[in-house]
């Protein structure tokens, strides 16, 4: 068992919204991870970002996560999970956005537990679960 974080988490420890230090903290006896799409959609964000400072920044904290952060790839097993996943969902007309689905089929797959802001969604995929991260949000 371990932890993955969505984009969203990351993305609110970068624009200081949330301490990312002591969610660590808090699960240091169990191995964190982002997910490979994880990782593109913060380089994403890096790329578009429209002020030289402000994707300078962005480079520099995605960067040292992913030097410090293992990535998980997304490969057959999670794929086998994903469209399972994606199958169930659609019968049930619940359908959500495709990059989600494959962070948490991710996450299913592996047994990890995720850590984001977008619980609404992600509460829709069967044996996905969240980690509470209201404690580490700015108040």
């Amino acid at each position: 068992m371990g932890v993955m974080l969505d984009t969203s988490v990351l993305m609110a420890a970068e624009r200081r919204t949330l301490a990312l230090g002591a969610l660590l903290d808090s699960v240091a006896n169990e191995p964190v991870a982002i997910a490979a799409l994880t990782a593109s959609e913060l380089l994403h964000g890096c790329h578009r970002a429209a002020d030289p400072a402000v994707r300078a920044r962005r480079f520099a904290f995605v960067e040292s996560l992913l030097a410090h952060l293992p990535v998980l790839e997304f490969g057959l097993v999670e794929a086998r999970r994903h469209a399972e996943l994606w199958a169930m969902l659609a019968r049930g007309g619940a359908m959500m956005g495709a990059h989600d689905m494959i962070i948490g089929a991710t996450a299913v797959a592996r047994g990890h537990q995720l850590a984001t802001l977008n619980e609404r969604d992600f509460l829709r995929i069967p044996g996905l679960r969240l980690l509470p991260i209201g404690p580490y949000l700015a108040r």
